[in-house]
């Protein structure tokens, strides 16, 4: 991913979900995928909008925020993207309250009405968000929807389904509880697709996040939903034309690194729906009376082609770099910051260059990534153009090549930068996307296993208005082994799979660009099961939801909620929750897990830049499915590196409370054991050493005692650590204790 730093150009994080949420049904990357555009800023002396003016529109929407001055804002400078003359603002606040704790958050503009277009907000304690929550997640919806009043087309909106919880890795029981909503404004009861306010509210009840899609809209039309084809004749054109194909389907698990090939059917990607109106396909480059055909598939390169470098060395790769980077433009100076040797997302050894284009009012910079072994680029973003015209330096734009060069432009740089892939992929089968504000073509070029085009590899290539190489990304996973085809369902029976449950959803889709940008055309979108997040297994015949949002769930008379949420956030990882115990006494090696994915994350590898590692007891290896949360606690000092680890001995009570007071950073205080008084029943079986520990972890409520017994040799079960995991992470939050 491109991590662009600038102080005149800065970047849009819209292409971050692109993976995540497109749904499986028609998701392969056969097309051509737009990039990301950037900002283009304002200096303050150009801005007509006064820091008072974005105060009162932020206390309009926030009026428990009345507790701010005016000094505790600050207002950015204004910007506008390339092809949008829309000018946005920004606003910040920072402050620290009386009782040593801050809030901080930021708000965007947009407009001469100075709408806001989003919204971010830290709190300043926010533990009541925390598990267990102060609000259920019914109330946060109804919180969400009372905010939504605030707007005058508030009323306009729809609450849209939520299919999946999606957690990064997994949910730290020191994070507060976000619920996530979504709504899509709609006209006459028929969603807008590109109109969509996002709303987070924390489980304290507080909203903390808001962003409402917005873009550079004059009066919008629409087509008259009355003239609208019925579903029946739609569902009869595409039984008729729509071919449902097989496809190898890659599934990464960003928990694990682990990738998962499957074979799946689904029906072209070029197809995102059918005018309602006059039966025609909808596809990238707007609507088509035709589909592209499959059959014919022609790869790059016949054979394989040779690396025209190998193995290449740090010295190399900066002079390759400096050749490709080079601007003709004295007021623009290239600096190459650092140059590193790391493994990027598929596992390839590459060479990472961080560079900079300095200029006199600001600068811009992202990275090139480059294939060490094969000398060829991975991953490059041409910034030329954009530096050129914050320089000052604006290029004249020129006629934009047609396509068919494009193609041939782009197959040129291919071979001349990425030869050895090519023999895997092939020539696009439809339209490229065409940006026809810049000229700029996208073109994606898919990758064949097997006769069988593979959904999740691709290689992807901008080409300018005038031939020029604007961007090149290799996604190439290394698979050993591909599954077979011959166990496969048969086409026939795919498709009537794909047919027997179809429904068709009404949509307004805005045209976006020429004369009719404002323009929204009347489409019927294909929903093939339930859920738009799945595909049809090719093996079995099955629908396979792509993000399970079906949680195990356990009973127990007094943990319950403390262990199905553990299992929830991903905390404790449970096969089959009908064979799990809660009341089951645990190993140190399972409890020290849960209590280390309770308060900090992981690498899938360990860590993948880090070339080697420490290793702090013999018996726990790099290769040993515990060696991360073992190095962790070591690191954080739970565990003493002179005293040997026996992850299969059962945990005591006293001994997780060291543990706790040690992450709690109150060992040294402990450690004064004498002057601590325990007044517990059984206070002599506690260890002379442990005596501050368990005195510590008690006052603190991390761990009670039973009818004035503390029970310290007791053996913790699962139950007993969930209850007590939770008590510890409040404890860490109000500490303001952080674990990265």
């Amino acid at each position: 991913m491109k991590s662009f730093r600038k102080l005149g150009l800065l970047t849009l994080t819209t292409g971050l979900s692109i993976g995540i949420f497109a749904p499986g049904a028609g998701a392969a990357s056969l097309g051509n995928e737009q990039l990301s555009e950037a900002q283009i800023q304002l200096s303050l002396a150009e801005a007509v909008v006064s820091k008072s003016e974005l105060i009162k529109k932020f206390r309009e929407l926030f009026p428990q925020f009345n507790y701010l001055k005016d000094s505790d804002f600050h207002m950015g400078s204004g910007h506008h993207y390339p092809d949008d003359d829309t000018i946005r603002y920004d606003l910040s606040f920072h402050k620290n309250l009386k009782n040593g704790k801050y809030v901080n958050g930021s708000i965007g503009f947009i407009g001469e009405k100075l709408e806001i277009e989003r919204f971010n907000y830290d709190p300043s304690n926010a533990e009541e968000a925390l598990f267990p929550a102060k609000v259920t997640k019914e109330k946060a919806q109804n919180i969400a929807q009372e905010f939504l009043k605030k707007f005058a087309d508030g009323s306009d909106y729809q609450l849209e389904p939520q299919y999946f919880t999606f957690f990064p890795n997994h949910q730290l029981l020191t994070e507060p509880i976000r619920y996530s909503f979504s709504f899509v404004r709609t006209k006459n009861n028929i969603p807008l697709s590109d109109q969509r306010i996002q709303i987070t509210v924390l489980g304290n009840g507080e909203i903390n996040d808001f962003y409402r899609s917005t873009f550079n809209q004059g009066i919008p039309s629409f087509d008259d939903e009355t003239k609208a084809l019925s579903k029946k004749e739609i569902i009869s054109k595409m039984k008729d034309d729509l071919s449902i194909d097989l496809y190898y389907r890659i599934d990464h698990d960003y928990r694990t690194g682990a990738k998962d090939v499957k074979l799946v059917y689904q029906p072209s990607s070029e197809m995102r729906g059918v005018h309602a109106i006059t039966g025609e396909w909808q596809t990238l480059n707007g609507f088509s009376s035709k589909l592209p055909a499959r059959d014919g598939l022609v790869t790059i390169t016949d054979q394989a082609i040779q690396p025209k470098r190998a193995n290449l060395t740090l010295e190399e790769a900066k002079t390759f770099a400096e050749k490709l980077l080079k601007v003709d433009s004295k007021e623009i100076k290239l600096r190459i910051e650092s140059i590193d040797e790391t493994k990027n997302h598929n596992g390839q050894e590459v060479i990472s260059i961080q560079y900079m284009y300095e200029y006199h009012n600001g600068g811009t910079g992202t990275n090139l990534e480059i294939d060490k072994k094969t000398g060829e680029i991975i991953q490059y973003h041409d910034l030329k153009a954009d530096v050129l015209k914050e320089a000052g330096d604006d290029q004249k734009e020129s006629q934009a090549i047609a396509k068919e060069e494009a193609l041939e432009q782009a197959v040129k740089y291919l071979k001349n930068y990425a030869p050895s892939y090519l023999h895997n992929y092939a020539i696009p089968m439809g339209e490229p996307y065409y940006n026809e504000a810049r000229g700029v073509y996208h073109f994606s070029f898919p990758r064949i296993v097997n006769g069988i085009l593979v959904n999740g590899d691709q290689i992807s290539v901008g080409i300018s208005a005038n031939g020029e190489l604007l961007s090149l990304n290799v996604n190439h996973s290394d698979i050993q082994s591909w599954p077979s085809v011959k166990n496969v369902i048969s086409k026939e029976k795919a498709t009537t799979k794909f047919f027997e449950n179809l429904n068709l959803k009404l949509n307004f889709f805005r045209e976006g660009t020429g004369e009719k940008r404002d323009h929204y055309q009347l489409v019927y979108t294909p929903e093939y099961s339930e859920n738009p997040f799945s595909y049809l297994d090719a093996s079995t015949g099955e629908w396979t939801s792509a993000l399970d949002n079906k949680h195990q769930t356990i009973s127990h008379p007094w943990a319950e909620k403390e262990l199905n949420y553990l299992m929830e956030a991903g905390i404790i990882e449970v096969k089959d929750a009908k064979d799990f115990q809660g009341d089951e006494k645990i190993t140190k090696g399972a409890a020290l897990e849960i209590v280390m994915r309770s308060i900090s994350r992981f690498y899938p590898e360990y860590p993948p830049h880090q070339k080697s590692v420490n290793q702090t007891f013999d018996n726990i290896k790099p290769e040993h499915p515990l060696f991360q949360a073992v190095e962790r606690a070591v690191s954080l000092g739970v565990l003493e590196k002179e005293i040997a680890f026996n992850p299969d001995e059962h945990l005591t009570k006293e001994e997780l409370a060291v543990w706790y007071i040690r992450l709690l950073e109150l060992a040294e205080a402990a450690k004064n054991q004498g002057i601590y008084q325990l007044k517990f029943a059984d206070a002599k079986e506690v260890t002379p050493e442990n005596i501050g520990f368990v005195a510590l972890a008690h006052s603190l409520g991390l761990l009670t005692d039973t009818n004035n017994k503390f029970s310290p040799k007791k053996e913790i079960t699962y139950a007993d650590l969930a209850v007590s995991a939770v008590q510890l992470a409040h404890e860490i939050f109000k500490k303001g204790l952080h674990y990265y």
